[in-house]
């Protein structure tokens, strides 16, 4: 049992079931349907089509007709929800191909194989086998696991019991197993499991709430009407024996729009009735039920239905430092096959001449050092791990750990409003009356006001209900425009009060979060909605006295019209109607007056959201001139909606202006501060939501998106002239920025792309409104192809989940809009300012170290290698190994290794550098620490430092071959410690402990492998002199052109520290 009693009205729609217009269409007559079903074409080319899109695997969309007392002809998708990215059949080939696909990977499986061939054997099989099936393990297991995760997230969502009305009785059926043309239940509270028409509600009303936040990220409650016809019929039995069909168009993203309609049994015999339906008749997929229990006819399952169809489906995200090495690992091949060809060139084309090449290739493989991957990805996983255990950002958790260091080179943030930058908590700032502004602070006054002047009204014997009818034109106190302003507040809107029964406490529904911050300010004023239904509103005055008011028409808010309005009869008759609106709409339909636009800017400079009202008294015989214009336009078959809008338009003239009102959307905390750190670090912010222009301009001024230096340039076409003409004025703009609704920007991405992305990425940033999920997503995919740049995308509902996964990096935030986006994204964060620690502490650290990894353990690879050049080319181009077995294991593993990687712990800047100057981050955006450039370098340091210690080696050669083995190797492994000593910024424990550890772990192993070192030359003074010269020798040279090159040319970072 629910403790809470709804009072839901169907006339907040302004429905009115006694006038509502049927067309009567007999079978021999030759009018058509209100909607038509699209007849299946028989051409050849609609085969064809078909054909192509079987073949391609595309989902063929088409009209249907349901019936409500039997099934469906015809095959549609399955209701199965199927997030899993693999199955039993794909899993191995995909994940092989996923891995194999990139060229490092590959080189390391094919020198891998090439060991069992025994001619080509050149080390330990272990030796190239091992790191390469360590790194396939852990990835097979790692997406095994994260798949098999979305397997029981997928079959929990598929298991979801529903009822279903089968011969005239609710059965349970599992979500799974709903199909096309089933009678559905759904209870309070509970999620619609398919895109549903509306036939019946347990509400008197025929109405019900829904809440859509996972599906347009909206947090208000959209209002719902029941099919007239199935709303009053008896009983479930007799609905579901109703020789009734529902048409309903082929399935379309457009979660906004609906076209269909009820034939159902005429009262003459051998007609029907035809009944149209739009999307206030719909209940959509992953939509609740917010109020009373549904029935509705299933019309799209699956991949048909809206949610699905808004959604992406999600790829395999790969970082921007994973693709630079894949680019430089090729380089390294051919730098590979160059040195190996002129090996061979200068042994001679002679005998087994391929074999040789061959051996050439394998014994300066380790050019494409084998153990990158492995370090790379424990370096990765120990980013994930800070980032989880940073106390600053709790409840961080990494989603996707192989991504890390993209958040070290973001460009554009695109990101949602509602629940992102938003509380979505509405509350009440300023009551404006022309020559008086009252703030929330001011309460008491407009209590004291208020109450004053219902006294008034009731000495002087004028009921305050009809108090309004006084002429506009004398001369009011203040108590009454106080009362007059306050009660047109607590008239015009769609709240509805939910009292609960054992508190008696009073909660508000509503589908805008302005209209109940509003409704609480009067109750606050005293002036409390007690009650509301399908035909009148109750107030409770100050005075405790109850009015009522019968609700003769209401015409409700659209982005067109972008107002709304309701005509009200009070106790005495007096009939007044009321509007309430955008103020750049009603400045062009109130009486003149001199303060309107000036207070509204004022109040907009202050991200306050504002809303004009106005009123007009209405005679008995003008409103029922109206009412008689107003029902033929209502019944007409064509531009029904323009006609009612046109009668409508003809009582909005002369309004007099009563008061304008403030509303500010809460920020979240930090919000302000956060988006001018990412200004300032060079980020640029996209604001893509689905509110209206005017809700989505008012945050962007009261979260400092736009700051007070900016202009705001509104861009809202029909066609596609305008547009270019538009975009052609913006181009030439500074500092503006721009805000564009939902239907312009897909006309300029279906007609003007690469214009249109073009000349808004130069903004500082963009507003997009009434986006779609599919249009959130479809943008973040054009900045990425045609600027080329690194995105990240953040939200917390459902439909900004498709934007996630197609953003370079995805953030999800747990809010008051569920899970679904932080269960889909990269990483997930409890609140939007953790984002700015996120990328310019973490996403530094991490990009830049890995780089830094990146370029050592190549380093490592390639002094080896070169010094094995020296090596051959010395010895008659043999192709004979100089260091073979445990010495090449143990040099990219124990006796390098643990430096090396503590690199991963370096930082180059404290916290405080970092926050105190975001301008920092702009140098990682340019990927300057991975670079050719940067390349090149240590490609000439590894040149340079294998040169020097062969050469110096053999100048030291005392006949023994042994001891320049033993020589080189020691020299090698000192000048690796000390040139990761030299690039340490910040010394710490682990630093210390990894060098001074590998020393002593290198020289203890010299007591194991007598057969590379000579241990009683080891140990004498000559060892000991040449090791030391070779390696000052490799590296001071190189150490004394870097300090001349930072003192001449500093890096940023250092002018700071």
């Amino acid at each position: 049992m629910h403790k809470k009693k709804h009072r839901l009205s169907d006339s907040f729609e302004g429905f009115d079931a006694k006038n509502q217009a049927f067309r009567m269409v007999s079978h021999a007559s030759e009018q058509e349907p209100l909607v038509s079903p699209r007849k299946p074409s028989t051409s050849f080319r609609s085969h064809w089509d078909k054909f192509v899109r079987f073949i391609k695997r595309e989902p063929v969309y088409e009209a249907r007709t349901v019936y409500l007392n039997r099934a469906p002809s015809g095959k549609f998708a399955a209701n199965v929800v199927r997030n899993q990215k693999y199955n039993m059949i794909t899993f191995v080939p995909v994940i092989l191909y996923e891995q194999f696909k990139f060229f490092f990977n590959l080189y390391f499986l094919v020198v891998a194989l090439s060991q069992f061939i025994p001619i080509l054997q050149i080390g330990f099989l272990f030796t190239y086998i091992a790191p390469l099936a360590f790194v396939l393990t852990v990835t097979i297991a790692k997406e095994a696991w994260d798949d098999f995760k979305r397997f029981l997230r997928d079959k929990e969502a598929n298991g979801k019991l529903y009822k279903r009305l089968t011969d005239g009785e609710l059965q349970d059926v599992p979500s799974s197993d709903i199909r096309v043309g089933d009678l559905i239940e759904v209870s309070q509270d509970q999620r619609v499991p398919a895109d549903l028409v509306f036939l019946r509600t347990t509400d008197k009303n025929g109405s019900c709430f829904i809440r859509t936040d996972q599906l347009d990220g909206e947090t208000d409650w959209k209002l719902r009407r029941a099919v007239n016809y199935t709303q009053h019929l008896g009983s479930y039995q007799t609905l579901a024996a109703t020789d009734a069909s529902v048409y309903a168009e082929m399935p379309k993203k457009d979660i906004y729009s609906f076209v269909g309609n009820l034939t159902k049994p005429g009262h003459v015999p051998g007609t029907t009735e035809v009944e149209g339906l739009n999307v206030e008749n719909t209940l959509w997929a992953n939509t609740v039920v917010a109020s009373g229990t549904v029935l509705g006819i299933v019309v799209y399952t699956g991949r048909d239905s809206k949610s699905v169809m808004n959604t992406s489906a999600p790829s395999t995200k790969v970082g921007s430092v994973d693709l630079e090495i894949n680019r430089l690992s090729k380089v390294l091949c051919v730098l590979l096959i160059i040195l190996s060809v002129l090996m061979t060139i200068l042994k001679g084309f002679h005998g087994l001449w391929y074999i040789y090449l061959c051996r050439f290739l394998l014994l300066f493989s380790s050019i494409i050092p084998i153990s990158l991957r492995v370090n790379l990805d424990m370096a990765k996983t120990l980013y994930a791990l800070m980032i989880t255990r940073d106390k600053e950002i709790d409840g961080t958790i990494v989603r996707t750990s192989t991504i890390p260091e993209e958040l070290g080179r973001i460009e554009f943030l695109l990101t949602d409003k509602t629940g992102t930058l938003t509380q979505n908590d509405m509350v009440f700032i300023k009551l404006h009356l022309g020559t008086v502004s009252f703030s929330k602070e001011a309460l008491d006054e407009i209590k004291v006001n208020l109450k004053s002047a219902y006294v008034e009204a009731n000495e002087a014997g004028v009921g305050a209900s009809a108090a309004h009818r006084q002429p506009s034109k004398l001369r009011r106190t203040m108590s009454s425009r106080i009362r007059e302003a306050v009660r047109a507040l607590a008239l015009c809107h769609n709240v509805t009060p939910v009292v609960d029964e054992d508190s008696g406490s009073i909660a508000y529904q509503a589908s805008s979060p302005d209209e109940v911050a509003l409704v609480k300010f009067t109750e606050l004023s005293d002036l409390v909605l007690a009650a509301r239904d399908v035909n009148s509103i109750t107030l409770r005055t100050p005075l405790g006295d109850l009015e009522s008011y019968e609700v003769l028409n209401i015409f409700p808010f659209t982005s067109e019209s972008k107002r709304m309005g309701i005509i009200i009869r009070d106790a005495s008759g007096a009939i007044t109607f009321y509007v309430k609106g955008a103020d750049v709409v009603m400045a062009k339909i109130v009486q003149y007056n001199e303060w309107l636009e000036e207070e509204c800017d004022n109040m907009a400079r202050e991200g306050l959201r504002t809303l004009v009202f106005g009123k007009k008294a209405l005679t008995d015989n003008d409103y029922k001139t109206f009412a008689k214009r107003y029902q033929e336009a209502r019944t007409a078959l064509h531009n029904r909606d323009a006609e009612m809008m046109r009668v409508v338009e003809s009582l909005e003239a002369d309004l007099e202006l009563l008061c304008v009102t403030g509303v500010e959307d809460k920020l979240q905390d930090k919000v302000r501060s956060t988006l001018e750190l990412l200004a300032n670090a060079g980020i640029k912010t996209w604001m893509l939501t689905g509110d209206k222009m005017e809700t989505a301009r008012c945050i962007a001024i009261s979260a400092r998106l736009v700051n007070r230096n900016q202009s705001i340039f509104p861009f809202s076409v029909k066609t596609r002239e305008e547009a270019a003409q538009l975009l052609q004025s913006f181009s030439v703009m500074r500092d503006a920025c721009l805000i564009i609704d939902g239907s312009s920007l897909q006309l300029c991405l279906d007609n003007m792309c690469e214009e249109f992305v073009t000349v808004a990425c130069g903004a500082p940033c963009v507003v997009c409104c009434r986006c779609s999920p599919t249009q959130k997503a479809e943008i973040v995919k054009l900045i990425m192809k045609h600027k080329h740049a690194r995105t990240c995308a953040i939200g917390d509902g459902g439909n900004d989940v498709s934007m996630i996964q197609a953003a370079d990096v995805g953030i999800g935030i747990v809010g008051k809009e569920g899970k679904q986006a932080s269960l889909a994204a990269d990483f997930s964060v409890n609140q939007f300012s953790f984002i700015s620690r996120l990328l310019f502490w973490h996403g530094r650290n991490s990009y830049r170290r890995s780089a830094r990894l990146s370029q050592f353990i190549i380093h490592r690879g390639l002094i080896i290698s070169f010094i094995q050049a020296v090596f051959s080319a010395l010895y008659y181009f043999a192709a004979i190994a100089i260091y073979n077995g445990w010495l090449l294991v143990g040099y990219a593993t124990l006796y390098t290794m643990a430096p090396v990687f503590c690199l991963v712990l370096d930082t180059d800047v404290s916290e405080t550098v970092a926050f105190r100057y975001p301008e920092l981050y702009k140098d990682l955006q340019k990927g300057r620490s991975l670079s050719f450039k940067t390349f090149s370098m240590w490609v000439f340091t590894s040149v340079f430092q294998a040169g020097a210690i062969m050469l110096m080696s053999l100048v030291l050669f005392d006949q023994n071959l042994i001891n320049i083995v033993s020589i080189t190797f020691t020299a090698l492994i000192l000048t690796e410690l000390a040139n990761v000593a030299f690039e340490i910024h910040t010394w710490n424990r682990y630093i210390v402990v990894s060098e001074l550890g590998t020393v002593l772990i290198y020289f203890g192993s010299m007591f194991m492998l007598p057969m590379y070192f000579d241990l009683s030359f080891i140990f004498s003074l000559a060892f000991v002199w040449r090791v030391a010269l070779v390696t000052v020798v490799a590296c001071l040279p190189l150490y004394l052109v870097r300090a001349i090159r930072r003192r001449i040319d500093p890096p940023s970072y250092t002018k700071l520290s």
